[in-house]
């Protein structure tokens, strides 16, 4: 059989969990293959040689980008010439698009064939991005099922192979072992997800703590419960407790072990709605944003939801409590009826469930071969 070089770039901890799943389902149709590319410590286990650190990538907001671009620019451009050098039969560019959208379009105009896996959201804002990936790309995968469609109407080669996620997350999580691994007794039990950035936990920790105590007044025996994704994180929440009585477990990380347990989630518009909508808990989603950046956004953003689980239903499957929606009163009396209820959102999960789980690094395996002449 002859060998398979596929190159590869990754540029966050999300896309080397969905490179590793993808190299691996390659794997086992081409035990041949070579891999190259950018990639973290998941995807080097299945043996990409990663050109370099896929943290010099890893960069968060505006300022950051800034200061780095300089690094940024200098390592894709010798990238694009080192893979050129190099003739993959394929590159595949994950996620990142900022930085790979870019290297996509030299590549194929070079004669090389190019993927892109996973959309970024073109479909809600900064529409005309998808000519750039018309042009820089030979087929996207997307994880939604609305994304293809999208990508169909634009005149985009596209294939809709599921989300890793919905393939990891059972069809139906077991609430009593979750809480008996956490500790914590029967009852009512609300997760509490103001997000996993210091941002996020400023504009919205202490709105989800007052809600927190509005809904106790309505019912005196809920119990809360928050993951906390980093030690930073944890030390902003404690902050906040301080002068407040509520029943509330605080978790280092374990957001899927907090899911299964609970009965109802308050939590930040985000991929984590995504995880409760496959562990079918209720939910009630909400954000807020500086005022300026809000009323910008509304006139950028060409998308009726913002929540995931409604953007998959096509529907307002679950209430969105933006900005001055949000307040403790109003998130407290719309969580109330799900704590107990909630059975049209979950029978409306169900089905999303169902429709995300097809195996997705076998499907992304399946398409990236299939463009290339050499399935098995």
């Amino acid at each position: 059989m002859a060998t398979l070089r596929i190159a590869l770039v990754a540029g966050e901890a999300s896309g080397d969990i969905l490179g590793s799943g993808l190299m691996r389902a390659l794997k086992a149709r081409h035990p041949e293959v070579e891999f190259i590319g950018v990639g973290g410590p998941l995807m080097q286990a299945e043996g990409l040689v990663s050109y370099f650190p896929m943290e010099r990538l890893s960069v968060m907001g505006l300022v950051e980008v800034l200061g780095r671009l300089p690094e940024l620019l200098k390592r894709r451009k010798l990238l694009v010439q080192t893979l050129i050098a190099e003739r993959p039969d394929v590159f595949i560019g994950i996620d990142a698009p900022d930085f790979t959208l870019n290297i996509e379009l030299k590549l194929r105009r070079a004669g090389i064939k190019t993927v892109h896996y996973v959309s970024p959201s073109v479909w809600a804002w900064r529409q005309k991005r998808v000519l750039k990936i018309r042009e820089g790309c030979d087929l996207m995968l997307t994880l939604f099922p609305f994304e293809a469609r999208f990508y169909e109407e634009k005149g985009v080669p596209v294939r809709f192979v599921g989300h890793s996620l919905a393939d990891a997350i059972p069809l139906q999580a077991d609430r009593a072992e979750a809480r008996a691994e956490l500790g914590l007794p029967d009852g009512p039990l609300v997760a509490l997800m103001p997000g996993s950035r210091g941002g996020e936990v400023g504009r919205l920790g202490g709105l989800f703590l007052d809600a927190a105590q509005r809904l106790r007044e309505m019912h005196p025996a809920v119990r809360f419960i928050m993951p906390c994704a980093s030690p930073q994180r944890r030390s902003q929440i404690e902050a906040l407790l301080v002068g407040r009585d509520l029943p509330l477990t605080l978790l280092d990380g374990q957001s899927h072990k907090a899911l299964a347990a609970c009965d109802a989630v308050l939590i930040a518009s985000g991929t984590a709605t995504l995880e409760a909508l496959l562990y079918k808990r209720p939910m009630v989603v909400a954000y807020r944003l500086a005022p300026l950046t809000f009323w910008i956004l509304k006139r950028l953003v060409k998308s009726p939801y913002i929540s995931l689980p409604n953007l998959l239903a096509q529907r307002l499957l679950v209430p969105e409590l933006l900005q001055d929606d949000a307040t403790p009163e109003i998130l407290a009396r719309t969580l109330s009826p799900l704590i107990e209820g909630g059975e049209e959102q979950t029978r409306g999960f169900d089905e999303i469930h169902r429709t995300l789980r097809l195996d997705a690094s076998n499907q992304a395996a399946d398409a990236v071969l299939k463009l290339i002449g050499k399935t098995v």
